[in-house]
């Protein structure tokens, strides 16, 4: 299938056209950048260099120029939704999945409070792995991809909310993520002399643009139940990676130990492993790979679920799930082009 990626030159766009290269069902035929317009893929992302991709030359990102089979959107927030408009008015079949925040959010007051401009409406939501997503991608030709630390953070509670052992109360979520995911435009707080050897605290408050995302997610599984999460997003000095940490007073009255409840939950996702007791998840591990790592605990002093989520906010987080997602929407297999493991160390 002819694929095209628009925003080609962040972080994000490399990571897609890095696992297209070598994808048995999916060709890249244009790689859209304003502000690259004429540039070889390759001056941009010189770790494709030996690849057929890389010297593809970048083009305008308009819908013109980006019509193909399928369309990946690789956009800053609020810059998919007319593309998608027009791409749609062409083609109203047209394969898309958006992996900015256009068309995440189901209510149009979440999107007034965490972002700007006009709420485009929302689109199949991309976590296949909870609830019934993976057969509502499946029937779906528009997907929006999640957030990076909201994948991490729903995989982590999906099944405790789902089985009504967590989310009475507030869930605690402290995560930290690699520099990536604040994407590729230069800033005085991604300094590499500000950033090294150094971890901080951002968003705090409840003001993260995931988090409504994060809650509408679980509270789809327990609406009853009106899950509510307190986040505290890290910066942490790595390029690649989250880790989540994700705490809550036990509920319900469940005899079956929270481990065994996260292995049936996840027995047939491919892309999650949930450790043994004992094993702790780390970033590395997870590095240029579409997998993620799950802890489950119990903390008998505090009496309090605690999970521990792992992935890289590159791949899990945005490319690796937006190819994941493609191949449930063109009826592939769901891990096709994506089975290689991390690269730690």
């Amino acid at each position: 299938m002819r694929v095209s990626i628009a925003g080609a030159s962040g972080y994000v766009g490399g990571e897609l056209m890095r696992l297209l290269e070598n994808h048995p069902q999916f060709e890249v035929i244009a790689a859209a950048a304003h502000s690259s317009v004429g540039e070889r893929v390759d001056s941009v992302h010189p770790a494709l260099a030996p690849t057929s991709v890389g010297s593809v030359k970048m083009c305008p990102a308009t819908a013109d120029q980006l019509k193909a089979d399928l369309v990946f959107m690789a956009l800053p927030h609020g810059q998919s939704a007319s593309i998608a408009q027009e791409l749609l008015e062409m083609d109203p079949g047209q394969k898309i999945v958006d992996l900015g925040a256009d068309f995440r959010l189901v209510d149009p007051g979440a999107w007034d409070r965490y972002y700007s401009g006009v709420h485009a409406g929302s689109w199949t939501y991309g976590l296949p792995e909870v609830g019934d997503q993976r057969r509502h991608i499946s029937r779906s030709t528009t997907v929006a991809n999640p957030g990076c630390y909201a994948t991490a953070i729903s995989l982590a509670c999906a099944p405790a909310v789902a089985h009504q052992i967590m989310g009475h109360s507030t869930i605690n979520v402290v995560a930290a993520s690699g520099t990536s995911g604040a994407g590729r435009v230069p800033s005085q707080a991604l300094m590499a002399s500000g950033v090294m050897g150094s971890i901080s605290a951002y968003k705090i408050g409840g003001v993260h643009q995931h988090t409504p995302e994060i809650e509408q997610m679980l509270n789809s599984l327990r609406p009853e139940v009106s899950s509510r999460i307190s986040f505290t997003p890290l910066l942490a000095p790595m390029p690649r990676g989250i880790i989540a940490t994700c705490a809550s007073a036990m509920s319900g009255s469940s005899t079956v130990e929270p481990i065994t409840i996260y292995q049936e939950y996840y027995e047939h996702s491919t892309f999650v492993s949930v450790l043994e007791h004992g094993q702790m998840p780390n970033t590395g591990s997870v590095s240029g790979s579409n997998f993620v790592q799950l802890s489950v605990s119990v903390d008998q002093h505090s009496e309090q679920l605690i999970v521990i989520a792992t992935l890289d906010n590159l791949g899990k987080g945005a490319a690796g799930q937006a190819i994941q997602n493609a191949n449930l929407m063109c009826g592939f297999t769901e891990s096709s082009g994506l089975l290689h493991t991390g690269v730690s160390p």
